[in-house]
């Protein structure tokens, strides 16, 4: 089941990685954490973005959200 779920989270990043990309940014898989809170680390670019919680929320959680519903919550892990 984890790895099945883990797939899945992969699935959603590797479906926002282009647009992150594009603006010299990516992000990482950290954990998963009771099959229900992801935690990920945006890099590059995204680290110093003004908007990079209305992307963690509206883009990387949304979207984590539409592959593994039993997702609760997306967190950015800060180095």
């Amino acid at each position: 089941m984890a790895e099945d779920l883990n797939a899945k989270v992969e699935k959603a990043l590797d479906e926002i990685r282009p647009f992150l990309q594009n603006d010299g940014g990516d992000i990482n898989l950290l954990s998963i954490e009771d099959e229900k809170i992801v935690r990920v680390q945006l890099v590059g670019a995204c680290v110093d973005c003004s908007v990079n919680q209305m992307t963690l929320k509206s883009g990387v959680e949304l979207t984590i959200k539409k592959h593994a519903p039993q997702i609760e919550e997306v967190i950015n892990v800060v180095a």
